[in-house]
């Protein structure tokens, strides 16, 4: 992969998942090495679900050390566990249930209680893992929605203007749900944050978001700007076709 490159177009949504299958396995690889553990954020959506799939194939799977992967997620809807709709149902049974990590490596998003209390203990969690260490996480997955949300981050969201908590319950007036999301503050941290974004459907809202002028309250996916880490930008060719000015 080029340095310093952003935005990265693949012909199909297939070679998406490929190429962040390679990616993911080339950072963990070299995560562990350095510091003996690769800590990822997971998202949520369907673009990610043939990404799950794919990893968990023999191919992939046995080149990642799974017992120094621990999993998050950037965001969950609350709803029950068993829900096909909670993220981490999804991505246990497309992946997690498949491949050797240990259960205590798996920490998904409290869903029973309150939203402003499972808030606070995600992110006491995240606390807690990252201890004295930097608090970053080494990749953070993304999807991008047709408004411009990412993770639980919606148009007009005070979490938008977050400047202290790392993760905060959001009501979603259209879903008429609460949802539990990673706020700017905790995903500009990271040293990798990484945007999946497959379709047609998308192509404008990727124009807008990635060349655009900067409007973060209607569109939030512009705040997601990391520190001092990488943030990338894979995508296929139908989401990327407005595209223009952009190095791909």
């Amino acid at each position: 992969m080029e340095s310093g490159k952003r935005v990265h177009v693949f012909e199909t949504p297939d070679a998406v998942a490929q190429a962040t299958c390679d990616f993911i396995v080339r950072l963990a690889a070299d995560t562990i090495r350095l510091n003996g553990r690769f800590s990822i954020a997971l998202s949520g959506g369907s673009t990610p679900a043939k990404l799950f799939e794919m990893l968990a194939t023999a191919e992939y799977a046995e080149q990642i050390q799974w017992s120094r992967v621990f999993v998050f997620w950037g965001d969950e809807r609350c709803v029950p566990a068993n829900d096909k709709r909670n993220n981490a149902h999804v991505a246990k049974n497309l992946l997690l249930d498949k491949v050797a990590i240990p259960a205590e490596n798996i920490f998904a998003v409290p869903v029973e209680p309150e939203p402003a209390e499972a808030a606070l203990q995600y992110e006491q969690k995240i606390d807690e893992f990252f201890g004295k260490n930097t608090k970053g996480f080494d990749l953070i997955l993304l999807g991008l929605g047709d408004d411009g949300h990412t993770a639980s981050i919606f148009p007009g969201s005070p979490v938008i203007h977050e400047h202290e908590k790392w993760v905060k319950e959001a009501y979603v007036e259209e879903q008429k749900m609460y949802r539990i999301t990673f706020t700017p503050v905790l995903i500009n941290q990271a040293r990798n944050v990484l945007f999946l974004v497959t379709g047609a459907g998308k192509a404008s809202i990727i124009n807008t978001v990635i060349t655009g002028e900067q409007e973060i309250n209607k569109y939030p996916a512009q705040i997601v700007k990391p520190e001092t880490g990488r943030l990338l930008w894979f995508l296929d060719k139908a989401a990327a076709a407005m595209l223009e000015n952009v190095s791909i």
